[in-house]
């Protein structure tokens, strides 16, 4: 049997990373990864697109509706550009994926070679979190690892470059010696528990209210148990962003439906008309469809909440997770009577 390839190794560390799909369109510059998928049986699973916009945005999707890291591909030079579209989707929308594509051999880079793109130049914004290119076979472990790793952890694409040649020549595992990186599998997520002192300022605030209403995102996904326990104790109306459409269903009788362009009179009405709101997992952009008044933000990253009038601001605890606000120490009385939806 050959020596296995770098091309080979990539397929190999994939699955190690348990990738079973991988959303792409051929091209000469990924020509050895495709004759690397022959020889793997097809694992992970070559799925082709009809383009590579559309490649990328598979992938996005992927990763919206599984939870998985989605990894999308594509060659050099035409292909990598037109992965842009569905990797900024993913950056807007926070969803992990990786995009892996070809560059020309690297003794062609810099003589305006025949398709040559600057690609780390190309991928600096939308793969801002990490953009790397391997040039030699023991760069490749720790560069691949840092993707995913990162895609996941910081729910943002990343970006990996394999010249031509780079993907032909025989793989060398990192050794341990001096300017080799080491790496290894897999993601420790951290236990992580609510700051106690935020907790009770937003349930001072909740209970204060009389009219409560809930926005619900897609950061809520697998809080709907929490999500329907704080709607009961506050008698609250709930409302979705879009991209939380499927967090809470529409048979619930307080749930009024999605608000924004798109979004349905019920859910207007609750926001006009409620005295506070409880955002949860959110970054919705529409003010014009919020409510002016005091706004509780429940989220884990300080960078992506809403910011509304008189909001008040929940610190992030570092390494801890945050629950629904029925983890302080006094949970929200429930007032007189849910607010109309009807």
């Amino acid at each position: 049997m050959s020596k296995q390839n770098v091309a080979d190794y990539l397929l190999e560390r994939l699955r190690a990373w348990d990738v079973q799909h991988v959303f792409a369109f051929p091209g000469d510059g990924i020509n050895g990864i495709l004759a690397a998928w022959g020889r793997a049986d097809n694992q992970p699973m070559f799925i082709q697109s009809r383009h590579e916009e559309m490649s990328a945005f598979e992938a996005v999707g992927y990763a919206k509706f599984t939870g998985r890291v989605g990894v999308c591909m594509a060659t050099s030079g035409p292909g990598a550009i037109h992965l842009l579209n569905g990797l900024y989707d993913a950056k807007l929308d926070h969803v992990p994926v990786v995009a892996i594509v070809g560059q020309t051999n690297r003794s062609a880079m810099g003589g305006s070679y025949q398709q040559e793109v600057d690609l780390l130049s190309l991928f600096k914004d939308v793969a801002s979190d990490y953009v790397q290119m391997v040039t030699v076979s023991e760069q490749l472990p720790n560069v691949l690892d840092r993707a995913i790793r990162v895609a996941m952890t910081q729910r943002t694409p990343t970006a990996l470059i394999i010249p031509a040649d780079v993907q032909e020549l025989p793989y060398s595992a990192p050794t341990h010696a001096f300017k080799m990186v080491p790496s290894s599998l897999g993601i420790e997520w951290p236990a992580i528990s609510p700051d106690d002192a935020a907790i009770a300022r937003a349930a001072e605030v909740l209970n204060e209210g009389s009219r409560v209403a809930m926005l619900v995102g897609t950061g809520a996904r697998g809080a709907r148990a929490k999500l329907i326990e704080v709607a009961d104790l506050l008698g609250a109306g709930a409302a979705k962003a879009l991209l939380g459409k499927d967090v809470l269903s529409d048979e619930l009788p307080w749930v009024t439906g999605s608000i924004g362009l798109l979004g349905t009179r019920p859910s207007y009405e609750l926001m006009r008309d409620c005295d506070t709101l409880l955002t949860v997992g959110s970054s919705f952009p529409y003010t014009q469809f919020m409510p002016r008044i005091r706004a509780v933000p429940r989220g884990a990253d300080r960078h992506r909440r809403s910011v509304h009038r008189h909001a008040l601001p929940l610190p992030d605890q570092p390494g801890r997770r945050r629950e629904g606000c029925t983890a302080g120490p006094d949970p929200p009385s429930a007032p007189q009577g849910r607010p109309s939806v009807a």
